[in-house]
This record gives C-alpha cells, sequence and structure tokens, in this order.
C-alpha cells in the first residue's frame, strides 16, 4: 500500500485473519528468490560474453538465373482468331511443338491463295527485267552496229575527199599546162600577124593561128571549169564527212537514248521485283505465324485465352510454359543501409517454404533443414520496393542439395552469415541502430592450379 493517508488501515481493523496477509508477511522465501536472482545474472552475464553470428535477413522467391529458363509467356506476333487447340494445360511439350492454329482477322492477309498470287506477280515482273535485259542488249548490238558503220562510212567519205583532192592536184596541173599554151599560142599569133603585116606570112597562116588560139583559150576554160569542179568535189566530200558524223551521231545518241530508257524500266521493274519478293517472304513468314509452337520444351502451365473463335490482338498473351531445364536461384530483396555488406560469393542459408526448418539466427550450426547458396549477383540500382535486389544460387560445397521438387514462385528465407561477435556487442549494436561489422572478401593470388577461394577479413 501506498500509505498516501495518515489513517492506517492496520490500526483499525485486525489483519491477522487474511490468508493474503499471512503469506505477504512470510519472508522465509525472501533466501531462496535472492539466490535465483544471483544465479541468474551470472548465467546472463556469461551468456553476454558467448558468440553471435551476425547476419542479414531478407524474404524472396524461388526464380531462376537464366531469363530464358523463367515462366514465359506465349505471345501472338500477329494479331488473329483462335481455330484449334493442339495443347491441354498440364501437357509436356517439346521444342517446335504445335500449341494451336490461328486464323487472319486483317482484310488484306484472308485470301487464301495470297501467296500465290503475289508469286504470280513477282514472275510477272521478273519476266519484264529478262524483256528489258533483251532490249539493252539489242540496243548495245545497234550501238555497236551504228558506231561500226560510221567508221566505215567515214573512211569511205575521207577516201572521197581525198580523191578530190588528187582531183584538184590534177586538174589544177592540167589548167596550168593550157594557160602555157595559151601564152604560147598568143605568142605565135601575135608574131605570125606581125609576120603578116610585113608580108612575110600568108593570110592563110594568120587564120590557122588564129583558130589555133581560140583553141587553146577554149581548152583553157575547160580546164579552169574542171578545176572549180574538182575544187567543189572537195568541198562536197568534206560537207559529207561532217553530215555522216553528225547523221551517225544523231542515230548512236537515239539508240543510247532507247538503251538508257531500257535500263531505268529494267532497275525500276528490278525494284518491284524485290518487294515483291520481300512481301511474298513476309507473307509466307505470316502464313507460319498461324501455328503457334513452343520456344522451348516445358509444360503448359495456363491458357490466358480460351475458346474456339475468340479473337486477339497482336502481341496478345494467349498462355505460358515453364521450362523443364531451369538452374534454379532465390531472388531476395534486403535493405539499403545492408547493401554494403553483402558480396558476390558469400555463403547464405536459405529456408524455404514448404521444408520445415529450425534456425537460430546467432548460431548458424545449431540450424536444422535448411539449404546452403551462393550470392552470384547484386543489382546496382534500388527497386521499386526501395530495396536491392540480390540473386542466390545454391551452393554446390554444401551438405544439403535443394529439393527436387522445389518450384519457382516458391517462397524463401535467406540468411546472409557476417561476422562472429559477443552477444553484448551485439545487443548495444541494435539498441543504437548500428550495422553490423562491415568487411569485404579478399582473393589470395591464384597459381595455375588452385582456384581462388574467399577470404573474409574483419575490420
Amino acid at each position: 500500500m501506498l500509505n498516501i493517508s495518515k489513517e492506517r488501515l492496520n490500526r483499525k481493523i485486525d489483519l491477522s485473519g487474511y490468508t493474503s496477509y499471512q503469506q505477504l508477511k512470510d519472508t522465509g522465501n525472501y533466501p531462496k528468490f535472492n539466490i535465483f536472482l544471483r544465479i541468474s545474472a551470472v548465467i546472463g552475464l556469461v551468456i553476454l560474453f558467448l558468440p553471435w553470428t551476425q547476419s542479414v535477413t531478407g524474404k524472396g522467391y524461388v526464380t531462376t538465373l537464366s531469363p530464358q529458363s523463367r515462366p514465359q509467356n506465349i505471345q501472338s506476333a500477329i494479331a488473329g482468331r483462335i481455330e484449334k487447340w493442339y495443347i491441354r494445360e498440364g501437357d509436356y511439350v517439346k521444342k517446335g511443338d504445335t500449341l494451336m492454329f490461328i486464323s487472319e482477322i486483317k482484310n488484306e492477309y484472308q485470301d487464301p491463295n495470297l501467296v500465290n498470287r503475289v508469286s504470280q506477280q513477282r514472275d510477272a515482273k521478273a519476266g519484264s527485267v529478262l524483256a528489258y535485259q533483251q532490249k539493252v542488249n539489242a540496243s548495245d548490238n545497234q550501238i555497236k552496229a551504228l558506231k561500226n558503220e560510221q567508221v566505215l562510212k567515214l573512211n569511205q567519205s575521207r577516201n572521197k575527199l581525198r580523191q578530190a583532192k588528187l582531183q584538184v592536184t590534177s586538174d589544177s596541173i592540167e589548167f596550168e599546162a593550157s594557160k602555157t599554151n595559151f601564152t604560147i599560142a598568143e605568142r605565135q599569133f601575135k608574131r605570125t600577124e606581125s609576120l603578116q603585116k610585113e608580108g612575110l606570112k600568108s593570110l592563110t597562116a594568120l587564120e590557122t593561128k588564129r583558130v589555133k588560139l581560140q583553141e587553146t583559150q577554149a581548152k583553157l576554160i575547160s580546164k579552169e571549169n574542171k578545176l572549180l569542179a574538182s575544187r567543189n568535189k572537195v568541198i562536197n566530200a568534206r560537207i559529207d564527212i561532217n553530215r555522216t558524223q553528225t547523221e551517225y551521231d544523231n542515230k548512236i545518241a537515239k539508240a543510247t537514248g532507247d538503251r538508257s530508257t531500257a535500263q531505268s524500266s529494267k532497275f525500276e521493274s528490278e525494284a518491284q521485283v524485290a518487294k515483291l519478293e520481300n512481301k511474298l517472304s513476309n507473307y509466307q513468314i505470316r502464313t507460319g505465324l498461324h501455328y503457334i509452337t513452343a520456344p522451348q520444351s516445358g509444360f503448359v502451365n495456363q491458357a490466358l485465352i480460351a475458346g474456339i473463335g475468340a479473337t486477339f490482338k497482336q502481341g496478345a498473351k494467349l498462355m505460358t510454359i515453364m521450362p523443364t531445364e531451369t538452374d534454379l536461384a532465390v531472388e531476395t530483396f534486403i535493405n539499403p543501409m545492408d547493401l554494403p555488406l553483402v558480396h558476390v560469393g558469400e555463403k547464405v542459408r536459405l529456408q524455404f517454404d514448404g521444408w520445415p526448418a529450425i534456425f537460430f539466427s546467432g548460431w548458424p550450426n545449431a540450424a536444422y533443414g535448411t539449404f546452403g547458396g551462393e550470392i552470384v549477383a547484386v543489382e546496382r540500382s534500388v527497386n521499386k520496393n526501395g530495396k536491392f535486389r540480390v540473386l542466390i544460387a545454391s551452393d554446390q560445397e554444401s551438405d544439403h542439395i535443394w529439393p527436387k521438387n522445389l518450384r519457382a514462385g516458391a517462397g524463401a528465407n535467406t540468411f546472409a552469415l557476417l561476422n562472429d561477435v559477443p552477444i553484448w556487442y551485439e545487443l548495444w549494436r541494435k539498441l543504437n541502430g548500428f550495422p553490423p561489422n562491415y568487411y569485404s572478401p579478399e582473393t589470395k593470388k591464384v597459381n595455375k592450379v588452385d582456384k581462388p577461394k574467399l577470404k573474409i577479413k574483419v575490420k
């Protein structure tokens, strides 16, 4: 009692008749209780100096190390309608097995003979390419023939020019000879005329010389006309050379233009053939997409779209498959404060849901039902939940192999083992909110035979 009032109850009332008063008044048990407290204090003090293994705990689930071994959603690359199912949920399928058949729902792909029609269009365009190529070859032959004919015609015209020049030379010589004859005839006529006036020559001789002079003058004029005609032939030969050169240049230019047009049409047709081949290949591949096949061996977990005739969009999820070949791992999450404490290669103890286990956080050697693991990856960026993701694989050196019936998605508790410290230090650390002791793994120099081993150093 607190004795707040000055009036005491035991002075007014006799309490000796009450059982509770008699028990409280009896002080015979006090020595035993004191001994118990002293023994408990000694035991507690001893316990404070016992070793305690620090650990970083986490909650995660079973996954796989390889992304291709994780549960996979089967999607359709095209929009379509379900026509037939070839599997049931829970079936085991091998890689390449047909899972379902779908049909087209877009108008431009619904023609059942679409591939054959596009193939015919491609063949027709390929024939156009061949025809244009033949036209190009014919133009090449025509250009070659025109060039050869041009050379021959030019040689012929040059020969005519040379003949005309020689004719000019010959006529020029004859003209000079006629001029000389005319000069001589003129002199003879004048001399005969003078002698006839003097009476030394007869009139008949004078008339004869006059006739000869006129004949010589006529020959001179004839030779001059012939010379002028020969010079005109030279000019005409040169004009013919230019005309022949221009004519055949025009013909060759026209044939070259026809060849370029044919070549351009050929290239255009080749481009159209390439487009049609691309379209044909796409249609053939799209036709193959009507059959949904298994990308890898595994078990069909769940059909996400059911029924016959159900339509879906491009990229829709149709079903899920769990691969058979899996390399299991545990994905767990740790607090940012514990991130510097975990490193790749550290040993971890695991407790899986469905497998009973007893684990003492401070004494891992006394644990039962746990499995060994090893950290293989630590995420470098924080997750959406504000924690860092850690991947843990099976420890090949552990005494317990992971259960065979373990499946992806099962829950798991992880315990990353750190330093061995006294219990009093661990209590003091937790009361003050300090993190566990930091340490970093070190590797010895690797010999040619020895493999690197993890060495833990306490700072």
